[in-house]
């Protein structure tokens, strides 16, 4: 009997390559799998799965995976305000996670002897699904012919069309990934350090000028409804709020940052309705939230994304800081009110029931009503006494 493998299947040109070699030149019946994370069309699906079958799989099968990648990692990256570098919303590692846990999920469901995916030898997914692989499925071998062949584009494009597979539209001049949770762009300007991506790579183009004010509605820190209208699920707000920003042209900047692999990266990205969720979320946050839990979620989340890039989503640490989000989000709930701009987009307030900065504690710099002038003369001169006692010892040290 054939060995069986289990290969996540994009359609595009290298998991392309890896059908046809793994099933002509290894003599593995390859079962292929699309994880929908959200950059799909319903005609797109229909297109890959047809081109598996052309190209020789056994098998192929398609995952709709928004809501299980949402609740796996979305919702701890919305809770924790997530952005890698004060930047980037974590699109493509995110994904990667959610994908690797399924295909590790199939493999074993299918008995397959090994587990194959299309990265190269240059970039982060590599270690991501490999991190996966080894941790839930150390029996199983890991195949990646185009990592492990070393092969360029144009030698996965020779091999192709030698074995009768059309690759005429395959090389375009960006690379693209989609996923609801932002859309990653590489070309030649994410290659150099000085240039920006021209405006016809972003996947959406202008087509909104007017200003337009929004109201985004959360619940224990989960975006629960947009304007008026309430829906079923957070990713049905994500969207929603995406087809309406993208217009705008919001959400478009180059992240810069370092590689799993200890290398400078860069990559463009458009991620309009992730980029004002985050922002919204966190300005709600800050109107409810004590000044200690703020301090402690900011250095909880630097950890969170940077494991969540790394490929250690299954690190047990993971579930302990998940843990303290939830907890932390018992309040977050609210109204959060945002003007969206071209190219850019305003949080210009919140209204919960659970504002600390109501009126009826005090007005900053005109009133208060908890304390008195004479108390604060005796609170700022015990907050200073340390201080005070150490520059008596120190006669010589100037102030600085």
């Amino acid at each position: 009997m054939k060995k069986k493998v289990v290969l996540g299947f994009s359609g595009g040109l290298d998991t392309s390559f890896c059908v046809k070699y793994l099933s002509e030149e290894k003599g593995y019946e390859v079962y292929t799998v699309t994880i929908d994370t959200g950059g799909f069309s319903p005609e797109e699906l229909r297109s890959i799965e047809q081109r598996a079958y052309q190209l020789g799989a056994v098998q192929h099968i398609t995952i709709d995976a928004v809501k299980p990648y949402y609740e796996r990692v979305l919702k701890y990256l919305i809770f924790g305000n997530v952005l890698k570098n004060n930047t980037y919303p974590l699109s493509v590692s995110a994904e990667r996670m959610t994908q690797a846990l399924i295909l590790v999920e199939k493999a074993q469901e299918i008995q397959a002897d090994a587990i194959a995916h299309g990265s190269t030898g240059a970039g982060n997914d590599q270690v991501r699904f490999d991190m996966v692989f080894h941790v839930l499925a150390p029996e199983k071998e890991i195949i990646t012919p185009i990592r492990d062949l070393r092969l360029s584009r144009e030698a996965e494009v020779q091999y192709l069309k030698e074995h009768g597979v059309d690759v005429s539209a395959e090389k375009s001049a960006y690379s693209i990934n989609k996923g609801i949770w932002g859309t990653s762009v590489g070309g030649k300007e994410t290659l150099t350090s000085d240039q920006f991506l021209p405006e016809s790579a972003f996947p959406h183009q202008v087509s909104r000028h007017e200003p337009e004010d929004v109201v985004l509605q959360f619940e224990k820190g989960e975006p629960v409804g947009l304007n008026d209208e309430s829906y079923a699920h957070p990713v049905e707000v994500i969207r929603a709020l995406n087809d309406k920003a993208s217009a705008f042209g919001i959400g478009r900047d180059i992240h810069v940052g370092d590689t799993i692999i200890g290398i400078k990266g860069r990559v463009g990205f458009e991620a309009a309705g992730p980029l004002i969720i985050l922002k919204a979320h966190h300005a709600l946050e800050k109107h409810v939230l004590t000044k200690w839990q703020l301090m402690m979620k900011d250095q909880l989340a630097i950890f969170y994304g940077n494991w969540v890039h790394e490929g250690l989503l299954l690190d047990p640490v993971m579930r302990d800081i998940e843990s303290f989000f939830i907890s932390s989000q018992q309040r977050v709930t609210g109204k959060v009110l945002i003007t969206l701009f071209p190219y850019r987009f305003q949080v210009n307030g919140i209204q919960s029931p659970y504002d600390l900065m109501q009126s009826k504690f005090g007005t900053y710099g005109e009133m208060n009503n908890a304390w008195t002038g004479e108390d604060v003369r005796g609170f700022s001169k015990i907050m200073a006494n340390g201080l005070r006692i150490w520059y008596q010892t120190h006669p010589k040290q100037e102030a600085k």
